[in-house]
């Protein structure tokens, strides 16, 4: 993990902290910078659908609060780092993987490491992929980004004995539902404005989910625990509460900033990106009375 970069072109970016607390964001779906021989056949709007859409955006201001940010500039529709490395459907190969292949139901629906399909019935592809593209993917995008959010999980947990990382993410909206203050904004159909992945209890103590629910809802949001979206690789491989490392993802509602048809902001978008500020805000204080707490014992 050594000579881990502030910035690789087209691949990641970190923002520092001056000032770091135990805290780690990472936005590993809001890269938009499209690989030179990404050769999809799709329509390009469809692809961007498959965004976290700005969501690196709306976290901007969490390194002034002492939390470093990891954002990727690749599009998760090229590879996804959300998964793990043998999560490899059979069928957009032209040869045969040279070890064994673990796809999980998600792939075989062709939402895998490699994207088949950026809607049911419509792929991203009208080839199947040589095994060396999806190694030179591997080698060039997905390995440098998990490299260096371990470097900066391990480097905190090292400083403190404990770290708290937030993986953020967005969802397609079905309508936002949480209560008004925010004027305006879509009438909602059952789908909540956040939802807390914490793989059943598995990736971080369920009163940490609890804590995060509580304080989004103080805000006048809607909060969902781990329906419809539990948390996947990313907190999956970098957690474990037993010894003070938990991960937790979050998936914003799209509907609450983005509009999904035009592609674009919408005019809440600032609203919720302030939002956000105020809940870093309040999770840097909850961290802090940890660490006082766990000093003081």
């Amino acid at each position: 993990m050594q000579n881990i970069k502030d910035h690789i072109p087209g691949v990641y970016r970190i923002a520092r902290a001056q000032e770091p607390l135990p805290l780690v964001y990472d936005s590993p779906h809001s890269g938009r910078i499209y690989p030179a021989d990404f050769n999809y056949n799709c329509d390009e709007g469809l692809l961007r659908r498959g965004e976290d859409n700005h969501v690196d955006e709306l976290l901007a201001t969490a390194p002034g609060y002492g939390i470093p940010l990891l954002c990727a500039e690749f599009p998760r529709t090229y590879i996804d780092v959300n998964r793990a490395p043998d999560d490899i459907e059979p069928d957009i190969l032209a040869e045969p993987w040279p070890a064994p292949l673990n796809p999980t139901d998600r792939a075989l629906s062709g939402i895998g490491l490699i994207r088949r399909e950026i809607k049911p019935g419509i792929p991203v592809y009208n080839r199947r992929l040589q095994v060396k593209e999806i190694i030179q993917r591997l080698e060039t995008y997905y390995v440098p980004y998990h490299g260096a959010l371990s470097h900066l999980l391990d480097g905190t947990y090292g400083l403190f004995g404990q770290v708290w990382h937030i993986n953020w993410h967005s969802m397609p909206s079905l309508g936002a539902v949480g209560p008004l203050p925010h004027n305006g904004r879509r009438p909602g159909n059952g789908q909540p404005d956040f939802v807390l992945g914490d793989r059943n209890g598995t990736s971080c103590r369920p009163d940490f989910t609890n804590d995060i629910k509580e304080m989004l809802k103080d805000l006048g949001y809607s909060v969902a625990i781990n329906t419809p979206y539990k948390g996947v690789e990313l907190v999956r491989r970098y957690s474990n509460p037993k010894i003070g490392r938990a991960s937790l993802q979050i998936e914003i509602n799209k509907g609450l900033y983005w509009n999904e048809r035009r592609l674009d902001k919408n005019s809440h978008f600032n609203v919720l990106r302030k939002d956000i500020e105020i809940f870093t805000q309040h999770l840097r204080a909850y961290v802090s009375a940890h660490l006082s707490q766990q000093a003081a014992d």
